[in-house]
């Protein structure tokens, strides 16, 4: 099996390699009827794409998408949607000295192991330029969304370094080249990353994802949980570490009735106290807004020497030349909001298909 899928309504199959002539992806199982263009989906690459600021990759592509297929007279067709993005700026000789020795904190050496064969030109397949293509997919599930639900992600900690939370307004997130919600925090950030740089070494983060006005009754008992497929979703960026929903890993030091959400009633509605399940529970939506946050790990391109080996078996130095993020979380941020667009798009159409509703 290529595992180059994900999805099982709304599937998507994305292809191609960071130094290769272009990238593309193939979203099946789109409903027709839906209005679609390149202006639909161009916004969400533009604040994925590379160089628009000093403290991201300086590598310059205009990642301008093409549909290729699966849209007619400005509306989908219920066909495979193909989108496609040509690679317009690579230098594949700053790989040139790598061709035999892996980069420690890469998938130089679990390419190489499992195919006996690596695209060593800035890591091939295993490149986060291929997230290029899931934004672009997860601009296509916002079609099937609707405009109600409503996905917005920020970064919430770069290295050390987090975010006041009572700071916290979505308006500053496209006001910073980081995507901060908190104003406060970005001279700070600015100062780390910039100190990181110079000295040639990489950054973490946290980003947040917050989904709101999703449908209660999304997922499904035991295996086809919604928090279990987002979790998968994020884990598949990347560089992501790790996960969790709501208040995740913090919810193991609260007790019971801390953890619990409790149940009112308001104006004839059940209303929530709290949100602690991250608008989970049982691994269906309960209308609450969904939270999830993923950690992304330092970039291991890194112009600092780390030991290492080559394909020889020769004990060598290494370090990566070329033109690469001092914090690759930056750009994980629009790629967090498309991943919780297609997963959602993918339960929404799978609720349909059970219920009806």
């Amino acid at each position: 099996m290529s595992h180059n899928t994900f999805g099982h309504l709304f599937r998507v199959t994305t292809w191609g390699e960071s130094h290769g002539p272009a990238i593309g992806c193939v979203v099946d199982g789109c409903p027709p009827g839906l209005a679609l263009s390149e202006a639909d989906i161009q916004p969400f690459l533009d604040r994925r794409k590379p160089g628009t600021s000093s403290f991201t990759t300086q590598r310059k592509e205009p990642d301008a998408v093409r549909i290729l297929s699966g849209v007619f007279e400005g509306k989908t067709t219920g066909t495979p949607v193909s989108l496609l993005i040509e690679n317009t700026d690579q230098r594949s000789r700053d790989y040139g000295d790598i061709a035999q020795t892996y980069r420690p904190g890469h998938a130089d050496l679990t390419y190489d192991l499992k195919y006996g064969i690596r695209d060593y030109r800035g890591g091939g397949r295993s490149s986060a330029r291929e997230t290029a293509m899931r934004v672009a997919a997860g601009a296509v599930a916002r079609r099937i969304l609707g405009e109600q639900v409503r996905i917005r992600a920020a970064l919430i900690q770069l290295g050390p370094h987090k975010i006041d939370r009572s700071g916290w307004d979505w308006s500053e997130v496209n006001n910073n080249p980081f995507f901060s919600p908190d104003a406060s925090v970005v001279p700070a950030w600015e100062e780390y990353l910039t100190t990181i740089r110079k000295n040639g070494l990489s950054a973490g983060a946290v980003i947040e994802v917050v989904a709101e006005n999703v449908p209660a009754g999304l997922g499904a008992p035991i295996y086809g949980k919604l928090d279990s497929d987002l979790a998968a979703a994020f884990m598949s960026i990347n560089a992501v570490k790790g996960v969790e929903i709501g208040d995740g890993f913090a919810s193991a030091a609260l007790t019971g009735v801390e953890n619990a959400d409790p149940l009112f009633m308001r104006d004839g509605q059940i209303a929530f106290g709290a949100n602690h399940a991250g608008g989970i529970l049982g691994g269906i939506s309960t209308g609450q807004p969904v939270v999830a946050r993923f950690a992304v790990k330092p970039t291991s391109s890194m112009l600092t020497p780390v030991p290492s080996v080559t394909s020889d078996g020769v004990e060598k130095e290494v370090i990566t030349k070329g033109r690469h993020d001092p914090c690759v979380g930056i750009r994980a941020v629009p790629v967090g909001e498309a991943m919780m667009a297609c997963v959602l798009a993918d339960h929404l159409l799978r609720h349909r298909g059970q219920t009806g509703r």
